[in-house]
């Protein structure tokens, strides 16, 4: 008699040699065509199949049937607010279409997203979703190498041929800043990290072209590789110095810049909304609560993640249509800072 074996997967022989029956009646009873046997047959199976604690290998059927099942996730930073709402988004997706998700956590290292890459296809994922933030062009232009269909989270250029989804920058920032003019703030420090990464750069692109179509608001642009306190410090202090008369404002590009800005503000004991406004796009949790709370254009981070599945199984399923670049909008939150 065939016992179970705990070390090793049992297989539909396995099934068929203790049941005393074909292969082919085991696998008519997996796939769902018991109808077409008797009911001794079916009840030998049911037998055999519990004794011997067999499961069936999805991934391989799957596999034969020329598909997996499977998609892959691949995020720049997994701690970012931003890339949690993102892949809450997919998940939901992936949940209501019967798809298996495989999340990788690259930590904007090349080698990792080069590993997680190789390994997603050794799976043979039936496409990928990547979170782009941090990488750099050339790490974005080698994913062409890859066979399966793919969309880009947070991107905007679309001639590398994959779909995009990501945030409206153009017109979340133009309402952000008609928001600060209509509360009579006049200058515009502009923080944000490296505008290498193109959402951070369409960004800092619209707030630049607001201020040249509007003469009574001037804007300044700091970079920071890094967030740094201590220099956000000095340069608040100068952007300060530099329009004594005027009602000021400081723009964020992201929650990090935002964060950054809000300690430093804090160690020089600014008040924002008294004596300095505070915007931002990305709206996490703590915004609420910094004095009073931050003004932000809030992404629709969940929303994008569903597009982009939503997407990509489109492309599973065979749409053939150019690629797109889709832009949702954000919603202006006014609290005290502004």
């Amino acid at each position: 008699m065939l016992k179970k074996n705990n070390k090793s997967f049992t297989t539909i022989s396995d099934v068929a040699k203790y049941a005393k029956v074909g292969k082919t009646s085991v696998s008519r009873y997996l796939n769902g065509e018991q109808d077409k046997l008797s009911d001794e047959l079916r009840e030998k199976i049911a037998q055999a199949i519990a004794h011997l604690d067999f499961r069936p290998n999805h991934s391989a059927r799957m596999l034969r049937a020329g598909h997996s099942k499977l998609i892959g996730l691949l995020l720049a930073d997994v701690t970012n607010p931003y890339s949690i709402d993102v892949l809450q988004g997919v998940e939901h997706v992936c949940r209501r279409e019967g798809y298996m998700l495989m999340v990788c956590n690259t930590d904007n290292e090349k080698e990792l997203q080069d590993r997680y890459l190789s390994l997603l296809e050794a799976h043979r994922v039936d496409g990928i979703i990547v979170n782009t933030a941090g990488m750099a062009q050339k790490q974005v232009s080698n994913l062409k190498r890859l066979s399966c269909p793919l969309v880009l989270v947070d991107r905007i250029n679309t001639s590398l041929g994959f779909d995009t989804v990501g945030l409206d920058n153009e017109a979340a920032v133009k309402e952000a800043c008609q928001h600060l003019q209509a509360n009579a703030y006049e200058a515009i420090l502009v923080v944000t990290e490296s505008i290498a990464i193109d959402p951070r750069q369409a960004r800092v692109d619209a707030i630049q072209a607001f201020a040249k179509e509007n003469d009574n608001i001037t804007c300044d642009v700091i970079e920071i590789e890094k967030m740094s306190v201590s220099l956000l410090v000095k340069v608040i202090t100068d952007f300060i110095a530099a329009h004594p008369k005027r009602k000021k404002a400081i723009f964020t590009t992201n929650g990090v810049a935002m964060m950054s800005t809000a300690k430093a503000l804090k160690q020089l004991d600014i008040r924002i909304g008294t004596h300095i406004g505070l915007i931002s796009i990305d709206d996490p949790e703590w915004a609420q609560l910094f004095e009073g709370g931050i003004t932000v254009m809030r992404q629709p981070t969940q929303q994008i993640g569903q597009t982009a599945c939503e997407r990509l199984l489109a492309r599973v399923q065979g749409n053939n249509e150019a690629p797109q670049h889709i832009k949702l909008k954000a919603e202006l939150i006014v609290r005290h800072s502004t």
